[in-house]
């Protein structure tokens, strides 16, 4: 058979492999992303990002109209749940966004194939699909085929009572006791959603704090936090099995008695979607935890084979696949293309958010570096107290020697859109002097990102 030329095959069409898909169509590149899912958009758009946060949004209405709008001087009356109408306007969103990006590969020119990719070389990949294999060759490929949950053993997904995220967000009813494994954000989001619409849940987590990774007193203060909302945290829990037994799951931890309950969520993280792709053939030899291993370029140790996003090392976000993405592309057409890791963010979009970018003090403690730190409560935000939402801080840290900003944790309202002014500081080299410096508009959220930042030179104003 004959074989379709490209400048540039994608395998993957989520944020990673349809934003290198746009970018390499705008700089002129002929283009094929190739994607075995029906939808476009990748976990991410599908069954992750997106649907997880509709139904935060919902479950957090749900919650405020019931309990929260009282203070307000706002009486609902009876408040009930029509759960249906939750996940159909969830799945709505997700459908227009697909049909979005859908959208913008015919707009852009990209051929999209539809199908299971598999490498065969240097420049060529076969595609199986439906109607059969179709071989493409191109000067180079990009593996962005993202990642999918990781397991862990002894917990048996039977893909309904226990299952992972996929199946936690369409629950078809709201469940009496759900357990979630894993306090990470997908735990604690997922885990908020439903016990906002009226299940208990416990959270188990094998570390002796929530959130790895995030800033351990952020961490501490948002465990607080959740507490009051009714999550239950078993910390130091060793999870050592979770089966269903006649029609209930039984979840068995290390030294403890079995939690019977009727859902099991696993969140322990997530895997990258390496396998049948041919790797082992080039041969890519994949890292221990099955990342392909590539270089600043994103180039593979396979001449043209480059890969981004989830299937690398590095924080599994999509926005970061998506900077990774553009780099990749424009250093390939340009040979210039940059991705400044520190100023990466990550949010957990729960009730206070929580959102971080940068070193945190445990890693600046850790490394030995002279930092100064600048914190200011929501509570004396004149903007947060008319919103009814005075929960969390905003902590900024600051080298010692040349005060440029290093790392900014937030926990309170809107902490997923106040953490971008601190991405773009940090992108410029900015220092808390230069932040304390700018005039915020009054009343605003963002006065708080002022005043932490006053704070780091010990001359907050409102405090």
């Amino acid at each position: 058979m004959a074989a379709d030329q490209y400048d540039l095959v994608i395998i993957g069409a989520g944020p990673g492999g349809y934003t290198a898909a746009i970018r390499a169509a705008q700089l002129g590149l002929n283009v094929a992303c190739v994607e075995k899912e029906p939808a476009l958009g990748g976990t991410c758009l599908r069954i992750g990002c997106i649907p997880s946060k509709a139904l935060l949004e919902s479950s957090e209405r749900f919650r405020e109209t019931k309990d929260g709008l009282a203070v307000h001087g706002v009486r609902a009356g009876s408040v009930e749940l029509d759960l249906a109408a939750m996940l159909k306007r969830k799945d709505q969103i997700v459908t227009t966004l697909t049909r979005g990006v859908d959208s913008l590969f015919k707009k852009n020119k990209i051929t999209r194939y539809a199908g299971l990719a598999r490498i065969e070389g240097a420049g060529r990949v076969i595609v199986e699909g439906e109607q059969g294999s179709t071989e493409l060759k191109a000067k180079n490929i990009l593996i962005a085929t993202g990642s999918k949950p990781a397991t862990l053993p002894g917990v048996e997904l039977d893909g309904n009572l226990i299952g992972t995220s996929t199946e936690a967000l369409s629950y078809a009813e709201v469940p009496k006791h759900l357990v979630v494994i894993g306090a990470g954000y997908i735990g604690l989001e997922l885990g908020s959603v439903w016990n906002r619409l009226g299940a208990k849940v416990t959270v188990l987590e094998f570390l002796d704090r929530i959130l790895p990774g995030m800033d351990s007193e952020t961490a501490a203060e948002a465990k607080k936090l959740f507490e009051k909302q009714g999550l239950e945290f078993r910390l130091k829990s060793k999870v050592t099995s979770a089966k269903v037994q006649n029609g209930q799951c039984k979840v068995e931890c290390e030294g403890s008695e079995p939690i019977m309950c009727d859902r099991v969520l696993l969140a322990v993280g997530r895997s990258p979607n390496t396998e049948k792709l041919g790797l082992d053939a080039i041969p890519i030899e994949l890292h221990k935890k099955g990342f392909i291993p590539v270089n600043d370029r994103f180039a593979t140790i396979a001449d043209g084979i480059y890969a981004i996003g989830d299937v690398i090392p590095g924080p599994m976000l999509a926005h970061k696949a998506e900077e990774e993405a553009i780099a990749c592309v424009e250093r390939l057409v340009t040979g210039h293309g940059h991705v400044n890791y520190d100023a990466i963010a990550g949010v957990v979009y729960t009730q206070p958010e929580i959102a971080s970018v940068g070193k945190t003090e445990d890693e600046l403690k850790s490394l030995g570096t002279e930092y100064r730190k600048g914190t200011f409560p929501f509570r004396a935000n004149a903007r947060a107290r008319t919103l009814g939402q005075v929960d969390g801080t905003v902590k900024i840290l600051a080298d010692a020697k040349t005060d440029r900003i290093i790392g900014v944790h937030i926990i309170g309202p809107h902490a997923g859109d106040l953490i971008n002014e601190a991405a773009v500081a940090i992108s410029f080299g900015a220092s808390s002097e230069d932040l304390a410096r700018t005039c915020h508009v009054h009343p605003t959220l963002g006065e708080a990102m002022r005043e932490a930042a006053l704070g780091v030179a010990g001359r907050s104003l409102n405090i």
